[in-house]
């Protein structure tokens, strides 16, 4: 029906208010795209001046009910005042269409967003690749989801496969480093980069989608099987290291593992290569959090001529940046956290001092503390090693008076705040994140004790919001997240912090899930 591969060869016709009959009624679309007969593309337009929302309220609903048919083989929608222009899958709720931000790689941009939209959508070629290659149905309780690509998707995914093409011709095993923020839909590019790779590039392809989280293996997993990528009898999520070392020896299209289960088995002193393909891409979702210890080299090891892509949703900080392009290559498509925040992806970050930042309250602190040395009478040595332990930033951020009044003030800000959500606490290191539990724990006893005598000395009519926040500190959980390292135990036991039950649980969750 349509030549995808020479999309200037097929019959291309745009009609300007065709008449449609529906069962009930005749509706005129003021455009439709015609790509061999076949309308690809609805737009509906605006006067300028009318907010742009007012065609998918007034128009695009109605033709929704009044003329179904013309949305059967549908590919995208256009809504436009001139102005501003937004682009949406077929049936998406308004708050899912977007603008299309640039026409090309270069970040060329039109006159208007209307031109924006109309070359970065609809030049032949552009139409026909999102056509073939970037939409997806998504199968959800309420029934299948269409989604079509975003231009940060759309431009990211084939600056990758450009990539993996200059990759091949000079045997580079480095593909590239998305950086795509919360909201940008990255399981879905890492869907279109795949499924394209699969159509398009010459070679037996096995894409091994790793990740270091258990929610985040069971998440993309099901991702990638509600679209459909994966055959529902295929067992291709790997549930042990026997089960991986299976997978990556047989001929799947995927494979999907956590990183931790790249190990030697009980009876191997190293790893093993588990295969010598070089068709394998590995893609590595938050490629710099796990990806330069000992189980990423078991990896590399284990699949010595697979190529590396990485996917990151925060930007490479300092030190891990030059590491994380060693292992994956430059970045191929950036769509950051202020990208996220203009298109509606994510809600924008605001920060709120609530806490004075420390302060130096006597001004001759330095005079006595020369002063109370001069007086210990300390060698030299000893005076350097003394001044170095307590003027140090750590030991002021980590002073136990501060910690509490961080701790009384967390839990009393978590419980008030007027909604039910997650919460979390990010500290210095693994100590200062255990000792914070513990004080956090003392604080949210002592804040539950007073809510629970002051709902009691209130009247009947007045106790359902101090109810509810009674409801909420009995029911919420509160636990540890660090990774793992040599010798935790003992420096932590040096500075009389157990570690040891948060690790058992840690353990015994991932274990579980």
């Amino acid at each position: 029906f349509l030549d995808l591969s020479a999309p200037a060869s097929n019959d291309l016709l745009a009609v300007q208010q065709m008449q449609v009959l529906g069962d009930m009624h005749t509706r005129r679309p003021d455009v439709a795209l015609f790509v061999n007969g076949v309308p690809l593309v609805l737009m509906e337009f605006k006067q300028p001046g009318v907010p742009v929302k007012s065609a998918y309220d007034d128009n695009l609903t109605d033709y929704r009910d009044a003329i179904p048919q013309l949305f059967i083989p549908n590919a995208l929608v256009l809504l436009s005042n001139g102005s501003e222009a937004k682009v949406g899958a077929t049936y998406a709720p308004w708050e899912f269409f977007g603008d299309w931000k640039v026409i090309d790689a270069a970040g060329t941009r039109g006159a208007i967003a209307l031109e924006t939209a109309l070359r970065g959508t609809c030049d032949p070629a552009i139409l026909l690749d999102l056509f073939e290659n970037f939409i997806a149905y998504l199968e959800r309780p309420g029934g299948l989801i269409k989604n079509v690509a975003r231009s940060h998707q759309y431009l990211g995914v084939n600056a990758a496969i450009d990539n993996l093409h200059r990759a091949r011709a000079e045997h580079d095993k480095r593909l590239g480093v998305f950086w795509h923020t919360q909201g940008s839909g990255k399981s879905l590019s890492m869907l279109w980069f795949t499924q394209k790779v699969l159509r398009q590039v010459a070679g037996k392809w096995t894409f091994v989608m790793v990740t270091d989280r258990t929610e985040l293996d069971i998440q993309l997993h099901g991702e990638f099987a509600d679209a459909g990528a994966i055959p529902p009898e295929a067992k291709v999520h790997a549930d042990s290291i026997a089960h991986l070392r299976e997978l990556l020896a047989a001929d799947h299209r995927y494979v999907f593992t956590l990183i931790q289960k790249f190990q030697p088995s009980k009876t191997e002193r190293q790893m093993p290569v588990l295969s010598d393909r070089s068709d394998i891409i590995v893609i590595t979702d938050e490629a710099h959090r796990s990806q330069y210890d000992t189980l990423a080299l078991n990896m590399r090891t284990a699949l010595p001529n697979a190529s590396m892509m990485g996917f990151t949703g925060t930007p490479l900080i300092a030190g891990e940046e030059q590491a994380t392009r060693a292992q994956f290559g430059d970045y191929v498509s950036v769509y950051n956290f202020r990208d996220a925040i203009e298109d509606g992806a994510t809600v924008p970050l605001y920060y709120e001092n609530r806490i004075p930042e420390l302060q130096l309250v006597n001004a001759n602190f330095s005079e006595e503390l020369d002063a109370l040395l001069e007086a210990a009478e300390l060698d030299e040595d000893a005076e350097g090693a003394l001044a170095r332990e307590f003027g140090t930033q750590y030991t002021l951020l980590t002073r136990p008076e501060r910690l509490r009044t961080i701790a009384r003030d967390l839990v009393s800000h978590f419980v008030g705040r007027g909604f039910s959500g997650k919460a979390m606490y990010v500290g210095l290191d693994k100590a200062a994140a255990v000792r914070m539990y513990n004080l956090v724990k003392q604080a949210w006893a002592e804040h539950l004790a007073d809510l629970r005598q002051q709902h009691d000395a209130l009247p009947e009519l007045e106790r359902p919001w101090l109810a509810s926040r009674i409801e909420l500190m009995e029911t919420t959980d509160m636990a540890v997240v660090v990774s793992q390292s040599q010798n935790e135990l003992k420096m932590l036991d040096d500075q009389g912090l157990d570690i040891r039950p948060h690790r058992e649980r840690m353990n015994r969750e991932d274990l579980a899930e």
